[in-house]
């Protein structure tokens, strides 16, 4: 069994660039354009203008540009989020485990560092998707095949430790019969407990990997389906560049 879900996910990552070439690289960036009422919700409303999202592929690091005005960016670790301007100089600091920070994240209004630490998270995961299954300590099983109209995807659950910062502890992932990534699927505690379904589409390749250039997010509804008239968030990924 073990050997069988090691050529799966093997098969996963090979259709998605390969191994090999993305241990040849360190770092990722973006540019993305995000909204939805997600945010509208915590009473930070998103606008529509394009940033700079800078993910590293091998560790839990992020850096959104800019973050509020032009002058300051976010700095995301599990650990630690930080709002600081261009040079490094900390305007916001919040430090503690994952767990910890998190909680802030449960009010009913986010502050600053709330945004830029579920930011950080979130677009990580998306960004290394699905090359962060390499992170030791991440463990995965393949559950019962999804039918999405007149394909059959094959499904992954994820579970993560402790020491990553992520939306819930326990996600799936759906991949089409061209074994794209296509869905993926978790719980939002940070706003009401809903269950999300997150699609993927219009795959472009970049310097060898294929990778979703917009993502929607979704209530789940009966079924598992999701609810296409409750978008709850919206991002387009543009300019990307590995390094």
């Amino acid at each position: 069994m073990l050997q069988i879900m090691s050529d799966f996910i093997n098969t996963i990552l090979d259709k998605h660039g390969g191994t090999d070439l993305w241990k040849s690289f360190n770092q990722l960036k973006a540019t993305i354009v995000s909204s939805g009422r997600l945010f509208d919700e915590k009473g930070f409303p998103q606008d529509r203008s394009p940033r700079t999202m800078t993910v590293h592929l091998h560790e839990q690091y992020a850096s959104l540009h800019p973050f509020g005005t032009p002058d300051l960016r976010t700095n995301f670790r599990p650990n630690r989020v930080a709002v600081e301007t261009l040079d490094g100089k900390v305007v916001w600091e919040r430090n503690g485990n994952p767990e910890v920070i998190h909680q802030h994240l449960l009010r009913e209004q986010w502050d600053p560092l709330d945004r830029a630490y579920f930011n950080g998270y979130a677009l990580w995961t998306y960004l290394t998707s699905p090359f962060f299954l390499l992170i030791p300590g991440i463990t995965t099983r393949e559950t019962e095949p999804w039918k999405e109209g007149n394909e059959i995807w094959r499904v992954l659950e994820v579970k993560f430790p402790q020491t990553l910062a992520t939306h819930s502890s326990t996600q799936f992932f759906y991949f089409g019969e061209d074994l794209l990534l296509k869905r993926h699927d978790y719980s939002i505690d940070i706003a009401g407990n809903f269950e999300a379904a997150q699609y993927m589409y219009d795959p472009i390749e970049v310097q060898g990997f294929m990778l979703p250039s917009k993502r929607r997010v979704y209530k789940k509804g009966p079924g598992g389906n999701p609810l296409l008239n409750d978008l709850m968030v919206s991002i387009d990924i543009q300019q990307v560049i590995f390094s």
